[in-house]
């Protein structure tokens, strides 16, 4: 069975859970912004919980398909359409031979999943399908969807329609959303009424935000600890020679705009981080459109470890609802 994108919308890209193991060279994790959401369509259409799916920001594709197969969209809202007929989100619906797969405009959120069963079986790039369009890995040939492409599956018919998450396991950002940060290895480089002020501030998403990172605007710059920078560090208080970024990590170049590394963000370099936020809220961020209010709340180790057990259990109750 295959996929055949007529329309592949604004961007829309394949991704699984990503690709283990090669953060040390310079090749990230990536995989899908919004995990939650890619393993329970996953889950709704009857396949493993990282099989690969089509992650699509801000505008659905359109897909014909050529083959009976069970569906389930997770994510962003938008409106769900089969040859013009409406279905529901988070939940499977069967797309039958020669129909079409469509979606309305964005109401809420900014990136969906969209899970066939069988999962999408285009080629392994170091363990996973995953687009990584600056490594020209996974995806097809190493890019985005495009109107044309032939997506090949498992051809599996699935499970079929009727299965749902309830509303109350459905992930989405709060209003205004709210980020729990773990302050970092170079928290000591903020002064402590800048670090008191990056919590009080209410920040918003800069339009510079991609699977590479997050930007945010509006707070009140950052101010350091005076001290004499080290050698290779530059002038910038907020340079350093050089340290090792995890995902999640808030850099702050120049002190201004903090910037939160995703997915297939780079493994290192010479910005301060003032640390991360939390795994459990990572996903959120993949679902913040440009101009959202956010608030970052500092956490501690044991509050981060208590939400991502919090996540696992949620996840562990969509398994459960499922059967």
């Amino acid at each position: 069975m295959t996929l055949k994108i007529k329309n592949p919308g604004l961007a829309t890209s394949i991704q699984d859970l990503g690709r283990k193991g090669y953060f040390h060279l310079g090749i990230p994790l990536g995989g899908a912004m919004d995990r939650y959401a890619l393993r329970a369509a996953n889950m709704l259409v009857g396949n493993d919980e990282g099989a690969a799916c089509l992650e699509a920001v801000f505008m659905g594709p359109e897909i014909e398909f050529t083959q009976t197969a069970t569906v389930a969209v997770t994510g962003a809202q938008l409106p769900i359409k089969v040859d013009g007929e409406y279905q529901e989100p988070w939940s499977s619906f069967v797309v039958k031979a020669g129909q079409t797969l469509s979606f309305e405009f964005l109401q809420a959120g900014a990136r969906l999943y969209i899970a066939v069963s069988g999962g999408i079986t285009t080629p392994e790039a170091l363990g996973s399908r995953s687009t990584y369009p600056i490594g020209s890995l996974g995806g097809v040939d190493g890019r985005a969807v495009q109107a044309g492409d032939e997506l090949p599956t498992g051809g599996s018919e699935g499970p079929g329609a009727g299965r749902t998450v309830p509303d109350s396991l459905r992930r989405k950002p709060g209003t205004p959303a709210r980020l729990r940060v773990l302050p970092g290895l170079y928290w000591h480089r903020l002064t402590d009424e800048a670090g008191a002020g990056f919590f009080e501030d209410e920040w918003k998403v800069a339009p510079e935000a991609d699977r590479m990172g997050y930007r945010f605007k509006g707070g009140r710059p950052l101010e350091f600890v005076d001290r004499e920078q080290p050698f290779g560090a530059g002038a910038d208080p907020s340079n350093i020679v050089d340290g090792c970024y995890s995902y999640g990590s808030i850099q702050v170049p120049g002190g201004t705009e903090p910037i939160v590394l995703h997915r297939d963000a780079v493994s290192g370099g010479g910005y301060f981080t003032l640390g991360a936020v939390i795994s459990a809220d990572m996903d959120l961020i993949g679902q913040l459109q440009p101009h959202t209010a956010v608030k970052f709340e500092k956490v501690d180790m044991a509050q981060a470890l208590e939400a991502r057990k919090e996540r696992k259990g949620m996840l562990a109750r969509i398994r459960e609802e499922l059967g």
